[in-house]
């Protein structure tokens, strides 16, 4: 059996873009970790929300936060404490991006000229933010603790949205387009960190350099599904489909969510002779 990372993006991927429910996806997430597969959440969420999420799953394997702001790996994960790395609540971190208020100050320094034209996470209630989500109040209280960047929720026009992403750009902050938000943080993307952790796997004991699965359905996953072996585009009624320069080992689902998810990751799986067994349906 060829050896295999998968990477995967939530909102609207592994999860429902509105019910947020992943049971579409259970059997076959079972049925990886069975076969020693890792599948590593690569999200926008924060920590606080991946860790409950990763929980429920059943995941214990490392997971890329804000958009590849930061990796975390659970110590002792690998043989060795990854250089570049430090130790925070039992995990280890490796940070691609400045903390979160450097990133404020920067939107702060531009709200003037663009009164009226956004709101950001950091502007709102729990209430607020569930409103523009559809998290419980609860959930949206874990989405609130950004630790290295921000959602800006644009209700502006669209010329008025690429000034905006200007003015930021020119103060050094990078910004990325997701399924509900522009996120405002540093030089970091999903393809980045993704890459970053997949050479910590090709690094242990083994005689095979594994193989790496990007799943996305947004612009903001374009760089971790250009970096994979191996792509998986999600359909989507809600956001606009990732613009790709590759075309190789690409492959798009016809349903979306988890039902997608599914139906994707097991042609790929079947196709490539990556699990035995592995069928459609």
């Amino acid at each position: 059996m060829t050896k295999l990372v998968i990477y995967t993006d939530l909102d609207g991927s592994l999860l429902d873009h509105d019910s947020y429910s992943h049971v579409l996806a259970d059997a076959l997430l079972v049925e990886l970790e069975a076969h020693g597969i890792p599948v590593i959440i690569a999200s926008s969420k924060t920590r606080c929300e991946q860790i409950p999420l990763r929980n429920e799953l059943g995941n214990q394997h490392p997971f890329i936060v804000e958009n590849g702001a930061a990796v975390f790996m659970p110590i002792g994960y690998f043989e060795a404490r990854p250089s570049g790395t430090d130790e925070d609540n039992g995990y280890w971190v490796k940070r691609f991006s400045l903390p979160r208020q450097h990133w404020l100050e920067i939107i702060s320094d531009v709200s003037a000229d663009f009164s009226g034209e956004y709101t950001n996470f950091d502007n709102l209630d729990t209430r607020q933010i569930g409103a523009l989500t559809g998290l419980s109040e609860a959930a949206a209280e874990l989405a609130a603790r950004r630790e290295f960047g921000e959602p800006v929720h644009w209700t502006g026009s669209d010329k008025g949205r690429q000034r905006f992403i200007q003015r930021l750009q020119q103060s050094g902050a990078h910004v990325l387009q997701g399924g509900r938000f522009l996120h405002v943080s540093g030089d970091c993307d999903k393809g980045s960190a993704m890459q970053w952790l997949h050479s910590r796997y090709a690094q242990q004991p083994d005689d095979r350099m594994p193989a790496s699965l990007a799943i996305g359905d947004s612009q903001n996953d374009a760089a971790m599904l250009e970096a994979a072996d191996y792509a998986l585009i999600i359909h989507s009624a809600s956001v606009a489909e990732p613009v790709l320069l590759r075309s190789n080992h690409t492959w798009r689902s016809s349903k979306s969510g988890p039902g997608g998810w599914d139906e994707g990751v097991r042609k790929i799986l079947h196709s490539q002779h990556l699990l035995k067994d592995s069928t459609n349906g």
